[in-house]
């Protein structure tokens, strides 16, 4: 039996969302969450049977045609035509562990009732999550400002037996889906369809899956430093706490500590023929990923507030006995947040590639690209291109989608956030940061090779010693994208306190 998460009113902490997904949690609708989704839909019904007044969505059309009223009788079918017009999504799929996000987070929105849909409707989404069955969804159609229509339509079809799904590692269509299973694709109602579109729960999705990846990287980040800070020998004295606690931002104090955490029972400051100075990419390990560390709190905090908010409209407030037409969709916030999240991590990857410029360079008593008989053997010289041209790549995708804006559904919807593209972007950019970083691992530990009279601590001893299991020296020439894969591969499952990594 799988360990149950019970939706309510309970704020989900990014840490939570990582153990619910990591753990295989199955979600249920909790008592005061059933009973507040019931009671915002009995009072939007009964609003709309005793008041033709217009309501945004629910009896007229949408964007530019907020004005065009739509016949009571018509209603239902405003919601179906209102998902299939708008599953408009192109591009590269969504992947599934993202989409199983998506649904979460949906969930958990809806579950607050202002939505004003059917429980059964929300069931229907736990049912989802909890069978495992990920609509296709893809990575292009969403201007971050009304909605992720284009993504959660892609979702929503799904609920009505339209679209495709992955069932059981298979792409079938969401009616063999329904058939096989023996359910009966959702009708929708008043109201659902545009509850299901509009809300943000695709740029959120990919910004906690971000901010907890970027945090892990970030982990890897200083580990893979104090190895590199090893190989190089380098000064132990720009990572003295005296020099942090003038200068203190936290994640700058933060890192200093972790490192002299890895090096502890380390002779490194005991080793002769120090230079006076190290290049800045080993003396400013505390300022640059310190500051990647304070960005990472402000995006988890952003992330952490808008999946524990309603992002759909029109709002509906039962007690209040009102229904408020406003803009809780639009995804500044988020945009401005997964911009900042792929610079900071750009960042990791960028100082990172100078360490491993520095390591193969033949200083300090290493040989040249750290193999034997340079010249007959190339070493590592080529893996170097390979972090740089990853680092340009990072740069040019980490200018700000935020600052960009179109109009969209004739004036409209005059301004955007264009968070989607952020959030796709910074998606590439954290993968792009892991295999940087596992090329620095890999040219690291290689370079250790030369440094056999070197006691390091117990912990980085560890690493070198697992990673070894992966990863023998490098005597002569071989095929290099093994190793930098296998090194990737290590980062992913190598196991670490989750503790230490502070999600």
């Amino acid at each position: 039996m799988n360990p149950v998460h019970y939706i309510s009113s309970e704020p989900l902490s990014l840490s939570r969302v990582d153990t619910l997904l990591s753990q295989g949690f199955t979600l249920e609708i909790s008592d005061d969450a059933a009973k507040r989704i019931d009671d915002n839909y009995v009072y939007l019904h009964q609003k709309i049977d005793q008041n033709n007044a217009p309501i945004y969505g629910i009896n007229t059309g949408f964007g530019s045609l907020c004005d065009t009223a739509v016949d009571p009788e018509h209603l239902a079918q405003l919601q179906t035509n209102l998902v299939r017009s708008h599953a408009c999504g192109m591009g590269e799929e969504v992947p599934c562990e993202l989409v199983q996000l998506m649904l979460l987070l949906k969930i958990q929105s809806l579950s607050y009732g202002y939505s004003a849909v059917a429980l059964s409707t929300v069931q229907r989404l736990v049912d989802f999550y909890n069978h495992g069955i990920y609509p296709v969804v893809y990575q292009q159609g969403s201007l971050g400002a009304s909605g992720d229509l284009a993504p959660l339509a892609h979702i929503a079809l799904a609920l009505i037996g339209e679209g495709q799904v992955y069932y059981q590692e298979q792409k079938i269509s969401a009616q063999e889906l329904h058939q096989k299973l023996g359910w009966t694709p959702i009708a929708l109602q008043a109201k659902e369809g545009l509850a299901l579109l509009n809300g943000t729960q695709f740029m959120s999705a990919y910004g906690v899956y971000g901010v907890i990846n970027a945090k892990r990287l970030s982990y890897w980040a200083d580990l893979i430093a104090a190895l590199s800070l090893e190989a190089f020998n380098c000064n132990e004295q720009p990572f003295n706490p005296l020099v942090h606690y003038i200068r203190p931002h936290q994640g700058q104090i933060q890192t200093a500590e972790r490192i002299r955490t890895f090096l502890e029972g380390s002779d490194l400051g005991a080793q002769p023929d120090k230079k006076v100075q190290d290049p800045y990419s080993f003396r400013c390990i505390p300022q640059v990923h310190g500051a990647t560390k304070d960005t990472l709190k402000f995006v988890a905090q952003t992330m952490t507030t808008e999946i524990n908010s309603v992002t759909d409209n029109p709002n509906v407030f039962a007690h209040e006995d009102v229904v408020i037409s406003a803009g809780n969709f639009h995804g500044q916030p988020l945009a401005l947040a997964l911009d900042y999240l792929g610079i900071a991590c750009a960042e990791l990857a960028s100082i990172s590639e100078r360490r491993t410029y520095q390591l193969i360079s033949g200083q300090r008593g290493l040989p040249v690209f750290l193999v034997a008989h340079p010249g007959l053997n190339s070493g590592l010289m080529i893996a170097q291109y390979t972090a740089a041209s990853i680092v340009s790549q990072n740069k040019q995708m980490a200018s700000p989608a935020s600052v960009d804006s179109i109009v969209s559904s004739n004036g409209q919807e005059d301004h955007v956030s264009m968070g989607a593209n952020a959030a796709t972007k910074s998606f590439k950019i954290l993968d792009n940061v892991s295999s940087v970083l596992a090329i620095e691992l890999m040219t690291a530990v290689q370079a250790l090779e030369f440094r056999k009279d070197r006691r390091m601590s117990e912990f980085l001893t560890q690493v070198v010693g697992a990673l070894r299991k992966e990863i023998p020296p490098l005597v002569e020439d071989r095929i290099l994208h093994n190793d930098m894969m296998a090194a990737k591969r290590f980062m992913k499952t190598f196991s670490m306190d989750s503790e230490l990594i502070d999600l």
